[in-house]
């Protein structure tokens, strides 16, 4: 695609929004306008991803040190059926196979993150060669087949031995993660170019270390709002170490991001949604954007912040990586945490197997407050799925109708986010594979791919097929 012919794409993208086509009742489910429910930009990215802990398994090979999840799955009670990520979906074995099935689904991209305690096993010091090895040889794979690495550095499996000298409670941490930056920078910078510092550090912050309901299981506001300082901090570090090893590292974040609603018209509810905004879309979102804290939780913060803090957490990134699976409803709450919490949706609305309630019009609503609220920045959706109940028929095949409704519809709504002129640049499934999904265990799979627990066998989906068929339709004719 020339960049002349990329340009007259994006005229007549706008040209049809402004003459009004999404007006005149010509749409599809989803908002999807009728001939055009494929159209994506030229040079669109359509990756899948997944997380370490949740596939990789192999957990005591090759020298690799304990993380912080295999401390909590292997606390009774902690984890669902007490399911561990010790096998997962074997992919630290089987990575060939899982290379082969991004290749045939269509995908340009595989958006994976690195093990920090497989490097480094005891978090800083000594370095593991044999874990740089292996994302090496997968990184060298994924090249071989034409498909593009993202790396994201921390997807939650902090290295035990730093949570025993206090984690993300723990300031420190933060210049240990930008050496870690650094040294898998050193070995894969030469082919990996995109990089993500941290997966969801807002998640990571709240359901670990407040509500403990996630590794490493701490409780309690001040725990919360140390462990999202310090992952702040971390970034910008990161960000400084990256591009103080290569130069050509187009470097972001990513943070999963909601539109937060009330669930009633009580004037308390209403007044919820101001803080809980602050808390899960600004408090990582903002520093890194704006060099503050939101407002409604600035005060919170102010104990933690040190000077420089903000120029650190402020670094210039090249994208910002958006997580989005559903919009949020929240209640007054004076017992919790920060004085909202989650609460029910509106009577009528359909739930994923998760609970989640699916509104794809959320995802465009989140990505045009991002145009507006981050100056347009280089947004991609690094994960959106859906999670349900996959039955294996007795011929091998998954007929997930409902997956495949989820991913139309919010891929129309993508497509509504770019009429509206939002810098949107790809969009990565969660996840490729059914995998260890965190405190439900293995009893949920968000899977396109399925995976046969006790044999590991994957299996393909309806929905990934569906997904390969709309990825290679989708792409402009010069």
């Amino acid at each position: 695609m020339t960049v002349v012919s990329e340009l007259l794409w994006w005229r007549r993208r706008f040209l049809t929004a402004a003459l009004g086509l999404f007006a005149s009742g010509h749409v599809l489910r989803g908002g999807a306008v009728a001939g055009e429910e494929h159209k994506f930009p030229p040079n669109f990215v359509w990756g899948a991803s997944t997380a370490s802990y949740q596939i990789e398994g192999a957990v005591s090979e090759d020298g690799r040190g304990k993380s912080i999840w295999d401390v909590f799955s292997h606390t009774p009670g902690r984890v669902k059926n007490g399911d561990t990520g010790d096998v997962a979906c074997d992919h630290y074995h089987r990575w060939r196979e899982d290379i082969d099935l991004l290749s045939s689904g269509n995908f340009s991209a595989y958006r994976f993150s690195a093990a920090w305690p497989r490097i480094l096993p005891s978090g800083s010091g000594a370095v593991e060669r044999r874990g740089l090895d292996f994302y090496e040889r997968l990184v060298d794979g994924l090249v071989a087949k034409g498909l593009t690495p993202w790396l994201c550095l921390y997807h939650w499996d902090l290295p035990q031995a730093l949570q025993e000298q206090g984690g993300w409670l723990n300031r420190d941490t933060s210049a240990k993660f930008a050496d870690y930056a650094q040294v898998v920078a050193k070995r894969l910078g030469d082919r990996v170019k995109h990089w993500a510092t941290f997966n969801e550090p807002n998640v990571h912050a709240l359901f670990g270390h407040g509500t403990g309901g996630h590794a490493p299981g701490l409780t309690g506001l001040p725990n919360m709002l140390a462990a999202m300082h310090h992952q702040n901090l971390a970034h910008g570090r990161a960000v400084e170490a990256l591009r103080a090893e290569r130069a050509d590292l187009r470097v972001g974040t990513i943070i999963s991001l909601q539109p937060v609603r009330p669930s009633s018209d009580d004037a308390e509810d209403r007044g919820a949604v101001e803080r809980f905004d602050a808390v899960w879309n600004g408090a990582c979102l903002d520093p890194l954007m704006k060099g503050a804290y939101p407002a409604a939780v600035a005060a919170e913060f102010s104990s933690l912040v040190a000077d420089g803090d903000f120029a650190m957490m402020r670094r210039p990134i090249d994208y910002l990586g958006v997580n989005y699976y559903a919009p949020i409803y929240v209640r007054h709450a004076p017992e919790s945490l920060f004085g909202a919490w989650f609460g029910a949706p509106p009577a009528g609305m359909r739930f994923t197997a998760m609970g989640w309630p699916i509104d794809a019009g959320g995802l465009t609503e989140e990505l045009i407050r991002l145009r507006d609220r981050c100056g347009n920045a280089e947004l991609y959706v690094t994960e959106n799925g859906a999670c349900y109940d996959d039955p294996l028929a007795p011929n091998g095949s998954v007929e997930d109708d409902d997956r495949i409704a989820y991913l139309r519809d919010h891929l129309a709504a993508a497509r509504n986010a770019l009429a509206a002129g939002v810098n949107l640049r790809g969009y990565f499934v969660w996840s490729l594979l059914d995998n260890f999904e965190w405190a439900e265990g293995y009893s949920r799979r968000f899977g396109i791919v399925y995976v046969d627990y006790a044999t590991l066998k994957r299996a393909p989906k309806a929905s990934y097929r569906w997904l390969a068929g709309f990825i290679g339709d989708s792409a402009p004719k010069n």
